[in-house]
């Protein structure tokens, strides 16, 4: 699938101009080309340091956050590989704590992409291999590496990990990973490898014995949350208690936004616990939930040019979710956020706009009882849904108040009249990254 990617380096973007101009071969997954061009860079991918890989529909990359920030308080160098960039494609690759620097990166990219001419690799498939090649190159102690699309064919299923997870499970992807939640859980559980642990969240019985019998195949030492550990809130919310055969842990609630991002610090925390290839104490586990950041999770932005839009002091958080499960796990944040609102619990206003090959009702459904307004706004450079038919969708679900803005800023400017209690901009991370550039809070 063709991806968005600019920078105001010269000698970089000479390098993404010619990832854009890559064939169609991200639209066909498979290991076949991504295989053959590590093979000629020498396949980095077998020198890495200890690789922690994560899949999942939502929440995979806030897991990644949290494996990182363990890692890192336990004084390890961690390389990181996530997808997609929010504002710079350097987000894409940190190396031993730090985003690659531009000086760094087109070199890079050259190097791939010189390699693999002929080879027909995607866009992703070209990254991935700049990022293992990277990896290999600086000294860490460990990666941590998140599955850009499904698993069992992902670009980055070539790693040998010492720790396997998977986050929450929804419907995404269809035309990839198959139209049933249990096709996908089955794409995503083909990261298992012989004798690593596997670990999992709560999932429904169905997709549960999916996963059981991908992992068992695979010869996998499958970890499953409520089963070989157990976590939960307390009444407050402000601690997380873990538990699995070693003993218990009593953490602080994670720094990142909603409830949700419980379950994805606890499988992080299952994946540290069950591997011993990198050593992670319990204090520095203690330490990863309030070290953790992850942009565009219900994140609360700062002050900036966006911002400034609206009345002093109204809240407004953005969050780069656009499936269904995602827009689950958002709502029910809401309460939280209405309460945090200076209206109480006035509604909050939802700023949205959407991919065309999203679920725009199915993401829409949960918000309907507590959005008072909802903004319909265009994804500038990207198939959308119309605004208009964002609108539609809304009063189809009972949520009459509505307007149509031509982009952010102007939604900003048409609502700040209204003193609304607080504002939610969703629906894409290609929208959530051209917020994050407008308020001038790009990702480090």
């Amino acid at each position: 699938m063709p991806d968005h990617a600019t920078s105001t380096d010269p000698a970089v973007q000479a390098q993404l101009d010619r990832l854009w101009s890559l064939s169609p071969g991200a639209d066909v997954l498979g290991l076949g080309r991504i295989t053959r061009l590590l093979a000629r860079l020498g396949d980095p991918h077998v020198s890495l340091p200890p690789v922690f890989h994560v899949a999942g529909t939502n929440g995979k990359g806030s897991t990644c956050a949290f494996l990182r920030a363990a890692l890192e308080a336990a004084g390890h160098r961690v390389h990181v590989y996530t997808s997609p960039h929010l504002v710079r494609f350097n987000e894409r690759i940190r190396l031993a704590g730090r985003l690659i620097d531009d000086a760094a990166l087109a070199p890079l990219l050259a190097e791939v992409l010189d390699a693999g001419g002929d080879i027909g690799a995607s866009f992703f498939e070209v990254t991935t291999a700049a990022a293992f090649l990277a990896f290999a190159r600086t000294p860490a102690d460990a990666c941590v590496i998140e599955v850009g699309l499904g698993g069992r064919l992902d670009a980055t299923n070539v790693v040998r990990p010492v720790a396997t997870g998977i986050a929450a499970l929804g419907i995404d992807h269809q035309a990839f990973l198959g139209e049933t939640i249990e096709a996908i859980a089955a794409e995503k559980a083909g990261i298992a490898k012989p004798g690593v642990p596997l670990a999992t969240l709560d999932y429904p019985a169905g997709i549960e014995e999916v996963i059981a019998q991908v992992a068992a195949t695979a010869g996998a030492q499958l970890l499953r949350a409520r089963r070989e550990w157990r976590h939960g809130l307390d009444a407050t919310g402000d601690t997380l208690t873990y538990r699995d055969a070693q003993g218990l842990l009593t953490l602080p609630a994670p720094r990142l936004a909603g409830r949700h991002q419980a379950d994805n610090l606890a499988l992080a925390v299952a994946m540290l616990r069950h591997q011993q290839a990198v050593h992670v104490p319990p204090l520095a586990i203690e330490a990863g939930p309030a070290a953790a950041t992850w942009p565009a999770r219900l994140q609360r932005l700062g002050d900036g040019p966006l911002v400034a839009l609206l009345p002093a002091r109204t809240p407004v958080w953005l969050d780069g979710g656009h499936n269904p499960s995602a827009g689950a796990a958002i709502a029910a944040s809401l309460p939280a956020l209405r309460g945090a609102a200076a209206g109480g619990d006035r509604p909050l206003t939802l700023v949205l706009g959407m991919l065309a090959n999203k679920d725009l009702a199915g993401f829409l459904a949960p918000f309907a009882p507590m959005v008072g307004t909802v903004v319909a706004v265009p994804v500038p450079g990207h198939e959308h849904h119309a605004p208009d038919a964002i609108l539609a969708a809304a009063r189809g679900l009972g949520i009459a108040a509505g307007r149509v803005a031509a982009d952010v800023p102007a939604a900003l400017r048409a609502i700040a009249q209204d003193a609304p209690a607080g504002v939610l901009m969703a629906g894409s991370l290609y929208l959530a990254g051209e917020v994050l550039a407008a308020n001038d809070e790009q990702p480090r």
